[in-house]
């Protein structure tokens, strides 16, 4: 679960909108030059000017993903995919593998060659595995740098990781009564990093076996709680089948697998997604809970509601339900009209809250 610091003090409000501030007039990639540029929202996670999601503007940078996927490396046993930030006071920065394939192209003249970057590969893998396993990914989402799929992918590290579970200067309105809060069911709302990390098989190797640490009860993790109350972290685990042509193993496929589902069970690269929403997991990096893997955002979600209006988790336990969605009661109010809606008549429709007025107008 996200961490939360001892103290939130103006300071760090004023520095979580100053980031925001800073990325006004970045392009929407869905509106497709209908909107003028992202306008931040004052408390909403959307742009003002068209309506659409912070995702949808692509407004972090790798740096701000590496260091995203950093912070929730930094205090596991994975830490050596990370970097220490020189001057950074102890920051880790998350060491991502590019892979980048340079094909000689034939022509009569001198050999000149085609270069494709991808802006991410699993870590630990040959680059034959790499390409393998890009190969397995639709064309269409596969990161090469400048393509839809690198956009798709840094989208998804925004949607599937949001940095404000993470990182409390990137929340707002915390008031001391939720940190309390926080803080009296910390034992619940921690992850605890389970699982690991490995490269793949080769061919005719077996795979690796599950920790069984004697006198460990079954299903616990097999890590301490990191004790800044990160997210766990799981990348997946990789692995080759063999087959047998004159007693020669050979790689005929690839598949994913990870450790807390125990090494029986696998997945094709492309079918190991989110419990919650089906979406690939993206980076490798998942959570495990209940027999399966989740992303980060909806693994937090099963453990304290999310605002639909903020988006941030709800620490408070005074909040507005409807049905299987959540506000704070300080975010109940019209998408439209910006109008508080506690007492007020209110109407939900495909998750957006609207007073009568503003439904009206919508449908007509």
């Amino acid at each position: 679960m996200a961490k939360v610091a001892k103290d939130l003090n103006p300071g760090v409000q004023k520095m979580s909108l100053g980031q925001q501030q800073s990325a006004r007039g970045v392009a929407c990639l869905r509106c497709k030059g209908m909107c003028s540029g992202f306008e931040p929202h004052s408390w909403r996670k959307i742009c003002k000017s068209c309506k659409c999601s912070q995702e949808e503007h692509c407004l972090s940078s790798d740096l701000d993903d590496d260091r995203k996927i950093g912070r929730l490396l930094m205090d596991s046993k994975y830490a050596t995919l990370t970097a220490r930030v020189k001057g950074g006071d102890g920051i880790r920065i998350y060491k991502r593998n590019r892979m980048i394939m340079t094909n000689p192209i034939a022509t009569g003249k001198d050999p000149t060659f085609d270069t494709i970057t991808y802006e991410w590969a699993p870590p630990g893998v040959t680059q034959k595995l790499g390409l393998q396993y890009m190969e397995l990914i639709p064309k269409e989402r596969q990161p090469v740098t400048g393509t839809e799929g690198a956009l798709y992918r840094r989208r998804q590290l925004m949607h599937q990781l949001p940095i404000y579970d993470q990182d409390p200067s990137r929340c707002r309105g915390l008031v001391e009564n939720e940190l309390k809060l926080w803080r009296s069911s910390s034992s619940t709302t921690r992850a605890r990093p389970w699982g690991g990390r490995g490269g793949p098989s080769k061919a005719g190797e077996p795979a690796q076996e599950e920790d069984k640490t004697p006198g460990k009860p079954e299903g616990t993790e097999t890590t301490a709680p990191t004790t800044n109350g990160s997210l766990g972290i799981h990348p997946k685990k990789w692995n080759t089948s063999v087959s047998s042509a004159r007693e020669q193993p050979q790689l005929t496929a690839l598949w994913a697998y990870a450790d807390r589902a125990g090494y029986s069970k696998q997945w094709h690269p492309t079918c190991f997604q989110c419990i919650k929403c089906s979406e690939p997991l993206v980076d490798l990096i998942y959570f495990w809970k209940d027999g399966a893997p989740w992303c980060g955002r909806h693994y937090c979600e099963s453990v304290r509601p999310r605002c639909s209006g903020c988006d941030e988790i709800i620490f408070s336990e005074d909040y507005q339900r409807v049905e299987d969605l959540a506000w704070h009661r300080k975010h109940f109010i019209c998408e439209g009209c910006e109008q508080l809606l506690s007492g007020r008549a209110y109407i939900v429709t495909k998750g957006q809250l609207l007073c009568p007025t503003c439904s009206k107008s919508k449908r007509s």
